[in-house]
């Protein structure tokens, strides 16, 4: 039976609604982190948006924030968001920024 996530759901489907949106990829990164298993509080956002042209990081960064300021008040502890114009987005040939590994790690994965 397939794992539910609610929160990894409901950003995607904020984002979608918010944005007119040529990619979207959300991705629990969560399993990198101290964080108890099958949590959701550290998620990589990457979203291609014409809505993008003409804004600055910071701009970008706080239209995020603003369609998912109920997610960030319930527990989202960081949002890695990588934010693109369809032309940025080609540029990059299509691909995002690996993320970095958490120094601290999982202790929960350490038995």
């Amino acid at each position: 039976m397939a794992e539910t996530a609610p929160i990894q759901t409901a950003i995607e489907q904020k984002l979608n609604q918010g944005f007119q949106t040529t990619h979207l990829a959300v991705e629990n990164e969560s399993h990198m982190h101290s964080v108890p298993p099958n949590s959701e509080t550290h998620f990589k956002v990457t979203l291609v948006s014409d809505d993008f042209a003409g804004k600055n990081r910071v701009k970008r960064h706080q239209a995020i924030y603003g369609a998912l300021g109920a997610e960030l008040q319930a527990g989202v502890h960081a949002l890695a968001l990588h934010l693109y114009t369809p032309e940025e987005w080609q540029a990059r040939n299509g691909v995002s920024p690996a993320s970095p590994q958490c120094l601290g790690g999982s202790r929960h994965d350490k038995a």
